[in-house]
């Protein structure tokens, strides 16, 4: 399981291949200087050291001048799944922001 720490945010824990995917989908919109919220609500594998009555849920907005730090327990080497990068990608753009979204089959090239 790794953590993503967002400055006063609580720390959120991630799973590692999730947290993989999230963090190529954050790097690649702030190189293009492009800010956006990035939320999460009793997703599959996400959560945090603040629990809620109604389970984990928060949001944090990132820009260009955030410092973030991600960390991880398991191999820092796998395979990216593209279809779920494009999908982790969509939601970023829309007006919601990134959040979690299931994992896809990957596609056809």
């Amino acid at each position: 399981m790794g953590l993503f720490s967002y400055g006063v945010a609580p720390v959120i824990t991630i799973e590692d291949r999730l947290l993989k995917h999230l963090q190529a989908v954050i790097v690649a919109k702030l190189r293009r200087r492009e800010n956006f919220a990035f939320n999460w609500d009793q997703e599959p594998g996400v959560g945090t050291d603040v629990t809620h009555e109604n389970g984990s849920h928060g949001s944090v907005w990132i820009s260009e001048s955030s410092s973030l730090y991600f960390q991880y327990d398991g191999s820092p080497s796998m395979a990216l799944n593209r279809a779920w990068l494009e999908d982790l990608m969509q939601a970023a753009n829309t007006s919601t922001g990134l959040r979690a979204v299931p994992e896809p089959a990957a596609r056809g090239v």
